[in-house]
């Protein structure tokens, strides 16, 4: 019987798996904050957690699996006020944003997808344990803190000492914490701040800190100690380690028994950023590749590992992607189950055994393709199809994977012109022409988004 290892981030090594209920298995990943449209790190983060939650699932484990929505938050208000619109407008259309977006790279919906302003009271009753647990003290200015150097387990996850982490640090004269590291658990109204974002509470009006937030949904529906927590590799320090602070300092045992962290996506091997000029929203990437193939880019790295995204590497994915679907076309599979016991299953399944390694387990699915090329064995390509499956492709018609060029039809030049002739169309009042334009484009699965100034963005459905 194999065993599942995870590299535990917490332990630093690969442990078995054990979950505290057998067959059963409670797992949270960190979501999105929204006030914006998801970048392609989001993209591996949704589609890492996708991926382990259907491997475990496949494995036979009953999994619930939470994705917390951060609904409430700094950027947000301020984009909010920015755009002269409700907070709850805003993040309601981003949330849409990303559903559609996760669902175009085959994410599956998870069992529960919480959002933040839903959970303040269970927020409040965190608060109030901690402040009676010594944890927690309300400052001069009106926030409640959390206090750091109160909880003797601090930085264990992230490896980090206190006297490290204060080197350099001062208090901010303003700020009313009595140390540096102290980080905010419920911050007191400002009168700038709309009403929407202020809630009552013991310590007056005000609005949760952000990793309140994801103890009390985590441990609201998946318990006071779960199997699997997970996020992207930026969350470790300091929110992970402030969600444990917390949960441990409110409950008083551990946490989460399995910390687990993706990599980082890289962009022409330059860290990606918005000031860089090389940050990519999903949409934008959309526009250009296949979701199957995005998908497809992503697992075929250990999810621990960086990756680097670049059209080079995209259209290698694409590539790949075509001539598995070539295979499938020339053999069509047989309609039995899968055959977990044969040969490159086992190979497949030992690799994603062994902390989730989609990289082998895709390079046994190469050598399978291979098998199935030579020997035009039908039960060869039903065991790549349902492995591919596993792993969220290789389910489409591959005649209409290969006649769509990875682009869903419709050229991207050729969009461009039909857009062009769209808002000259409007231009000149001709408004039944702009409407037909319009027709034909999303009878391609091209979806078009005006916008102020006369702007006009789309993407594929």
């Amino acid at each position: 019987m194999n065993e599942q290892k995870i590299y535990n981030t917490l332990a630093r090594e690969k442990q078995t798996f054990t979950p505290i209920e057998p067959g059963k298995v409670r797992m949270y990943a960190c979501g999105m904050t929204v006030y914006d449209y998801c970048h392609i790190g989001h993209a591996r983060l949704m589609v890492v957690f996708d991926m382990v939650q259907r491997w475990l699932r496949a494995s036979g484990y009953a999994v619930t699996y939470v994705q917390n929505i951060t609904d409430i938050d700094d950027k947000i208000i301020a984009r909010a006020v920015q755009n002269g619109e409700s907070i709850s407008a805003l993040t309601q259309r981003y949330i849409q944003y990303m559903q559609e977006d996760a669902a175009a790279l085959g994410v599956q919906l998870p069992d529960h997808v919480p959002r933040a302003t839903a959970y303040i009271p269970q927020m409040l009753g965190l608060i109030e344990k901690l402040q009676k647990n010594g944890l927690a003290y309300q400052g001069a200015d009106g926030d409640v803190n959390f206090s750091v150097r109160d909880f003797p387990g601090y930085g264990k996850l992230s490896g980090k000492s206190l006297d490290d982490l204060r080197a350099g640090e001062r208090v901010d004269v303003n700020s009313g914490k009595r140390d540096p590291l102290d980080f905010v658990l419920w911050k007191s109204a400002k009168a700038s701040e709309p009403e929407e974002v202020k809630w009552n509470s013991p310590w007056g009006r005000g609005r949760p800190g952000w990793h309140i937030e994801c103890s009390a949904m985590a441990c609201d529906l998946l318990g006071e100690q779960f199997d699997i927590h997970g996020g992207g590799q930026d969350l470790q320090f300091p929110h992970h380690e402030n969600e444990i602070a917390q949960s441990e300092g409110a409950h008083g045992h551990h946490f989460v028994n399995y910390w687990m962290h993706n990599g980082f996506v890289r962009v022409d091997n330059e860290k990606m950023s918005k000031s860089l000029g090389n940050f990519f929203t999903i949409r934008d990437v959309l526009k250009v590749y296949d979701p199957e193939v995005v998908r497809f880019f992503i697992l075929r790295a250990h999810y621990r590992s960086q990756i680097n995204y670049s059209d080079s590497n995209l259209d290698d994915a694409k590539a790949a992607l075509k001539r598995f679907y070539a295979t499938l076309k020339e053999v069509a599979p047989d309609q039995q189950p899968l055959d977990t016991s044969e040969a490159f299953a086992q190979r497949f399944y030992e690799a994603m055994y062994d902390d989730f390694n989609t990289s082998l387990a895709i390079a046994a699915l190469f050598e399978l393709a291979t098998e199935v090329n030579r020997t035009k064995s039908a039960v060869l390509a039903r065991q790549l199809r349902l492995l591919g499956g596993i792993l969220g492709f290789l389910q489409r018609d591959p005649q209409e994977f290969l006649q769509s060029g990875n682009e869903n039809g419709m050229a991207e030049s050729e969009i461009a012109d039909k857009i062009a002739a769209r808002t000259t169309a409007k231009l000149a009042k001709n408004f039944a022409e702009s409407d037909r334009l319009r027709a034909e484009l999303l009878a391609n699965n091209i979806i078009l988004e005006d916008k102020p100034g006369g702007i006009t963005e789309w993407r594929r459905a």
